[in-house]
């Protein structure tokens, strides 16, 4: 190949380079929104780890002022505890697939 040619391609690819960033951008559009959520998720996941006292409090208010309704609570996220890790023990208990998992 000659020099021309070589310069002709390699403006070709960096044109169609410029195309495909443009057009992963437009697509990668639609992620936003799914990750603006993951984001508020998770910062407010470390405002809780690092502030505990607050919702316990809350927690605290709401036996007071409404303690049959706590107990109520308080039995159906037991129950969806016991539940959840008879679950994943009857997971853990399967036999593997013998199906690879490609990552």
């Amino acid at each position: 190949m000659r020099n021309d040619d070589l310069i002709l391609r390699q403006q070709r690819l960096l044109r169609r380079n410029a195309q495909l960033r443009v057009i992963l951008a437009d697509q990668a559009q639609v992620l936003t929104t799914p990750l603006v959520v993951a984001d508020r998720a998770s910062a407010g996941l470390q405002w809780l780890s690092r502030n505990p006292q607050w919702p316990l409090a809350a927690l605290l208010l709401v036996v007071v002022l409404r303690p049959r309704r706590a107990m109520v609570w308080a039995g159906r996220v037991w129950w969806g505890w016991r539940t959840f890790k008879r679950v994943r023990t009857w997971v853990c208990a399967l036999p593997p697939s013998g199906i690879p998992f490609e990552a």
